[in-house]
């Protein structure tokens, strides 16, 4: 049987392609099931992958996760992408759902898991290794190095990453700010000429980081960023941007590569230090 469908108007909204998808995957031929089958349990990665990235995880080729979307009416990858990134966030499955689809892929023994964080983690660390230019991390490290004191922000999964950042450098002697919580009412006013600021923030994009990056940028603080995605907001306003794509288990991501990029920035910006 053909992978190539014939034509067909592309779904209006996702309700409309969910329909499509669950009335046609059982006539696709096997390829095209697997991608079926793929997406219709990770619909909250389309906002922020690659058609190579869906492929793969698919385990077919790209051009099959194209001629898969044609199936569903769409004229490529981008345009069945731009369904999701507006509502992400409703995409993204809650906890229930991550631990549900653990039980359906049988991953649930300890042992399974611990074997399945690792891979994904070995899988996000050669990301970063393969994707993140040695110029844009020197030229972070630099900027966060010849400032008077290095803001970090960072709310909810970003948390993490950046309150470990802040603790490092606290260590090194590294002048920094760690904002958070309510604070971040005013956080901005805290933030002074010659600082710099690193602001954090994975799809679906925290508002609040969003804001402090733009109303810093504004008043002519530099800002760097770290995210998951090209497409997250503080790209705008911030002179250089990291991405750190962390693969998932069903649903589940630890944050190796933010915390692995991170922890690089940190010692690097004591080393420049220690040379000027």
């Amino acid at each position: 049987m053909s992978d190539h469908p014939h034509a067909q108007e592309a779904p209006g909204s996702v309700s409309e392609l969910l329909e499509r998808l669950d009335g046609a995957i059982d006539s696709f031929p096997k390829r095209l099931k697997q991608c079926a089958s793929f997406t219709r349990r990770h619909l909250h990665l389309i906002a922020v992958s690659t058609v190579s990235e869906m492929a793969k995880a698919c385990d077919v080729a790209p051009s099959v996760y194209m001629r898969f979307c044609q199936a569903l009416g769409f004229s490529g990858y981008a345009e069945l992408q731009g369904l999701f990134r507006a509502r992400f966030a409703e995409f993204r499955p809650d906890y229930e759902v991550r631990l549900a689809s653990l039980h359906e892929d049988g991953a649930i023994a300890t042992s399974r898991l611990l074997t399945d964080f690792a891979e994904a983690g070995h899988k996000s660390l050669l990301s970063i290794a393969n994707t993140v230019t040695s110029d844009v991390l020197d030229r972070i490290a630099r900027g966060m190095a010849s400032a008077r004191v290095v803001h970090l922000v960072g709310l909810r999964r970003a948390f993490a990453v950046v309150s470990n950042m802040s603790y490092l450098l606290d260590k090194l002697g590294v002048p920094a700010n760690l904002h958070y919580g309510a604070g971040m009412l005013n956080a901005h006013g805290a933030i002074f000429p010659g600082d710099v600021l690193f602001a954090v923030t994975f799809a679906p994009f925290s508002d609040e980081t969003v804001r402090l990056a733009e109303a810093a940028a504004k008043r002519g603080i530099t800002v760097y960023g770290l995210t998951d995605s090209e497409h997250c907001p503080v790209a705008e306003w911030a002179t250089e941007m990291l991405i750190a794509r962390e693969d998932e288990v069903a649903g589940f991501r630890a944050l190796n590569a933010a915390i692995t990029l991170t922890t690089t920035l940190a010692v690097s910006i004591r080393t420049l230090q220690q040379q000027s």
